[in-house]
């Protein structure tokens, strides 16, 4: 796993705890502004600020220009600006294909907000904007993901959806190197995404959105028949319902091919967990 900080990056981006309203209040020299960040930082105004600043994602400075009067000294400014933090990468490389490089699997984050003003992630934009041929120097961590890297002799069903497909890029990248020289156990890569190959769902490509649970379901006998030879399960992307999901699918496949309730493949796939053959790195 790779932190990364944006070099030259500063973060305007407020943190509820954080950006006080009241203080800001202080420095309105007009008054229908000084009052409604008072009324914003007050008890009965938490619904309205809420809707103003935590669901428009509004930054420090975009709270000023839409306060113009506040006319805060710098040391003040500096105090309402919450620190940049660092973002965490799921390395997508390995050092048997490509020694002394990491490389990284990025979606450059956009969306829209409720009154649809148009929103891209700092870290990711400011990685897509970045000059391949150019050198720069950013300052990086690592430390170690929970993702156990697999024997060749283990076959994998591997699940990333949307940038979970990131770690198991290079799990697929090292077997294709070691295949060169030795027999590698079969692997099944399900994931998500707006192109590519292997077993991938196109949710967004199409009026009937496809996720990887549907892809599984359609590769059902190959699952079960891996699962058979000691497969090992790794999944990885979305922790919000996405792992969940793809639980319940295994679920229902166990279940089909076996002819065991449901409540027979639940537990058996908790014994793959207790085994550790059932692995998940999930984020928000």
């Amino acid at each position: 796993m790779l932190h990364l900080l944006p070099q030259g990056a500063i973060s305007s981006r407020q943190d509820p705890v954080c950006f006080n309203f009241k203080v800001m209040s202080f420095f309105a020299t007009a008054e229908h502004e000084k009052e409604r960040l008072q009324y914003f930082a007050s008890p009965e105004g938490r619904d309205d600020l809420y809707q103003y600043n935590q669901k428009e994602r509004r930054t420090v400075l975009e709270v000023l220009e839409d306060f113009p009067s506040v006319k805060m000294p710098f040391e003040w400014l500096v105090q309402l600006v919450p620190p940049l933090k660092n973002r965490a990468f799921s390395i997508s490389s390995t050092p048997l294909a490509h020694p002394n490089q990491v490389h990284l699997t990025v979606d450059v984050v956009s969306w829209t907000t409720p009154f649809k003003r148009k929103r891209r992630g700092l870290c990711s934009t400011w990685l897509a904007s970045l000059d391949p041929e150019q050198r720069i120097h950013i300052p990086v961590w690592f430390h170690k993901g929970l993702l156990p890297i697999p024997p060749t002799s283990l076959p994998l069903i591997l699940v990333g959806p949307g940038t979970g497909c990131a770690p198991f890029h290079g799990f697929v990248k090292e077997r294709a190197v070691q295949s060169q020289s030795s027999t590698i156990a079969p692997t099944l890569f399900f994931f998500e995404a707006k192109g590519g190959a292997f077993y991938a769902a196109f949710s967004r490509d199409q009026p009937q959105k496809v996720y990887v649970q549907h892809k599984m379901r359609e590769q059902s006998e190959r699952i079960w028949n891996l699962l058979c030879e000691g497969a090992a399960i790794y999944v990885a992307g979305s922790s919000r319902k996405m792992p969940a999901d793809v639980m319940v699918a295994f679920e229902e496949i166990i279940s089909k091919e076996s002819g065991a309730l449901r409540e027979s493949a639940a537990r058996w796939l908790r014994s793959l967990e207790k085994a550790s053959k059932y692995h998940v790195e999930a984020w928000s």
